[in-house]
């Protein structure tokens, strides 16, 4: 039986992997689809955002509470169908087509935040242009169908090869979506330090352009019509809460879900503030934050790289322990910076453990789960961070917009509830009684 490129039973070189078409393919959207994850939501979009709304430190907080709300209603649509999608892939076989249409859509809207960006329109609504409200909207759109292309293309890894060479292809994504982190950040020559909207135009295009492999030669397996099944809406949250009946048997691999959830708190609202922090509140200008995040994923390159070692040395669970630490002492020195340098090891920081947090945690999962629950406890698994990823923007936001009379006191006190998701966090992964096998 071939498997794109994989006779089942015969083993490729790594060199024939990386070159197979479709798998190049499939790396390049993840290339894609960084540059939009890197430039709209962790860089461009807040800095448009502070740039026509921070005209003062009030307004610098109010920008925040934009920014914050933008991402948790984004991640709560994709909380609401991502149930859902599971239920159309697993029905139709259909994956590249989704991603096609789900892609396009946040290209599409992507773009739209340049053009409306543009408008020169003289309504105001609570002081802010009509023109920021149209692209706020159009960055909620553009980020839940970006979002939701990944649900298909992470489900799309299986269809590339063997079992055995899973950790290949997996690992190869992530290091050319890195790649598209540093080539989209490439945008900010064109840009400068100033008119920060003029970036969102050029990366729909870049995220246009690296897409368009997979579009056309990624092939889906349709299942026939004649074996689907009706889908209906609410088929994918039965299996949602058909796996929390199961985790009454599985406590440890439960309680390790709710530390994960708020370390991924933790971890999704930094990345989508730490652009707007780092600059108002630190002082770092555009490019410095630039080159800032350029460490940061460089250190999180190495820090996914120092972890799989360390992980297999010492096990998963004193690996997350360890690697919450970092993430504390990382939001600690964040939060009180007053000097550059401060902020400078807390972004390198903070990226050994975002790196360190995807290797260590889904290793952890593995360990707990019993092969036959695998799956359905990976689908929870992700659940639970898309969840998570709803709370941290929402907390931070309302903070920001409680106290935005107090100015950069506002952020600093919305950052240390991160520090204190952290802890929970970890002390409750401390709890995680994982010694006599998967069922406690």
């Amino acid at each position: 039986m071939k498997k794109n490129g994989a006779i089942d039973g015969q083993h490729r070189s790594q060199l024939a992997i990386y070159l197979s078409l479709p798998i190049l393919s499939w790396a390049f959207y993840d290339f894609a689809n960084t540059i939009f994850s890197s430039n709209i939501n962790t860089v461009f979009f807040p800095f448009y955002m502070d740039e026509v709304l921070g005209t003062n430190e009030v307004m610098q907080q109010v920008a925040s509470t934009f920014i914050s709300y933008a991402n948790a209603i984004a991640s709560f649509l994709l909380v609401i169908f991502s149930p859902l999608f599971g239920v159309w892939i697993d029905n139709t076989g259909y994956k590249k087509k989704f991603i096609v249409w789900f892609a396009s859509i946040s290209i599409l809207f992507t773009f739209m935040m340049g053009v409306f960006a543009n408008l020169q329109t003289t309504v105001h609504y609570s002081g802010a242009p009509l023109s920021l409200f149209l692209v706020v909207i159009s960055f909620v759109i553009a980020k839940f169908f970006f979002n939701s292309s990944l649900v298909f293309y992470d489900s799309m890894m299986g269809d590339l090869g063997t079992k055995e060479e899973m950790p290949l292809i997996s690992g190869y994504g992530v290091a050319i979506g890195y790649l598209g982190t540093i080539f989209g950040l490439l945008v900010y020559l064109y840009v400068g330090n100033s008119d920060f909207h003029r970036a969102f135009i050029p990366t729909a295009i870049l995220y246009l352009l690296f897409s368009l492999p997979l579009f056309f030669i990624n092939k889906d397996t349709p299942i026939p019509k004649s074996e689907r099944k009706p889908i209906k809406f609410f088929d994918g949250y039965k299996e949602i809460i058909q796996t929390f009946k199961d985790m009454k048997q599985y406590k440890a691999i439960f309680t390790f879900m709710i530390a994960y959830f708020f370390l991924n708190d933790a971890i999704a609202t930094t990345i989508a503030m730490m652009a707007v922090y780092a600059t108002t509140i630190v002082g770092f200008s555009s490019g410095q934050f630039i080159v800032l995040y350029l460490v940061s994923t460089i250190s999180t390159i190495i820090g996914s790289l120092a972890f799989g070692y360390i992980t297999k040395s010492i096990g998963a669970k004193r690996a997350i322990t360890i690697v919450a630490f970092i993430m504390i002492v990382a939001l600690v020195f964040a939060t009180v910076a007053t000097a550059q340098w401060m902020f400078w090891l807390a972004g390198s920081l903070f990226g050994v453990s975002l790196g360190s947090m995807w290797v260590t945690s889904r290793t952890y999962i593995i360990e707990l789960s019993p092969t036959e629950k695998r799956g359905q406890f990976f689908g929870l698994f992700a659940f639970s961070g898309k969840v998570s990823s709803i709370i941290g923007p929402a907390i931070y936001g309302t903070v920001t917009l409680w106290l935005k009379d107090y100015g950069t006191l506002a952020s600093r006190v919305a950052l240390s509830t991160l520090i204190v998701m952290t802890v929970i966090g970890l002390l409750v992964h401390l709890k995680v009684n994982d010694k006599n096998g998967n069922r406690k």
